[in-house]
């Protein structure tokens, strides 16, 4: 369902709604899937690889933001990544946390390189904040924040993997969290004097975000084959 577009969060959640679906039915294919109890670890160390470069990413744009002068969007960029990354911090623990309980130590998930999807999705966010503007990499956070897991749906996976709540720890934080967050960045984008390519950008790198997250998790779903 589209949303009012007169306003820069209006115009991004638009451009997000035009291609959510083929995330969504990925993620309907993974978690009803018939072997999801092998998968969700899967899933998990996915997740651990995209979540564990979200305050690197931040602080890179930080400072590439303080670097441009007289850029009044850059200064809110700055200003709106200094309060997140405390946000953000430490929920990769949280992950390596639930992996944990399923019995995968923090040494063999590190061992563990992150697949070239994850990297293709995380590396186009380094691209656009070095090579163009940081603002662009707010168009991949409210792809991450702006639709939180839902507490039904978390509660049928635990049941259907049959795994303790201890392992479902990081989706449960992000689904109480999540909201507030979301609604965080869309004030932020609509307190931007944006220019059409920036707009632009935001629209890509949104776009670009799910495409990339959709190839992680039909990756997942693929490993069922050889587990």
């Amino acid at each position: 369902m589209t949303v009012a577009a007169a306003t820069e969060s209006g115009l991004l959640r638009n451009k997000l709604e035009l291609v959510l679906p083929i995330l969504l039915a990925s993620g309907r294919r993974l978690f009803g899937h018939p072997r999801i109890r092998e998968l969700y670890p899967e899933y998990l160390l996915m997740s651990h690889g995209v979540i564990r470069a979200s305050v690197p990413l931040m602080e890179r744009a930080r400072e590439r933001a303080r670097r441009l002068p007289n850029d009044s969007v850059a200064a809110t960029v700055a200003d709106y990544f200094s309060t997140h990354i405390d946000e953000e911090r430490g929920h990769d623990e949280w992950l390596l946390d639930d992996l944990a309980s399923l019995g995968m130590q923090r040494a063999e998930v590190l061992r563990r390189p992150p697949s070239a999807d994850v990297a293709a999705l995380v590396g186009a966010q380094y691209y656009w904040i070095e090579h163009y503007h940081p603002v662009a990499l707010l168009g991949y956070v409210a792809l991450l924040e702006g639709y939180p897991p839902v507490a039904s749906e978390i509660e049928d996976l635990r049941q259907r993997t049959g795994y303790a709540p201890e392992a479902f720890r990081t989706l449960s934080l992000h689904g109480q969290l999540d909201p507030r967050h979301g609604e965080e960045i869309y004030a932020v984008l609509d307190s931007l004097p944006l220019t059409q390519p920036q707009r632009t950008v935001l629209g890509m790198s949104a776009i670009a975000s799910v495409q990339g997250m959709t190839a992680a998790v039909n990756e997942v779903i693929d490993m069922a084959s050889v587990l």
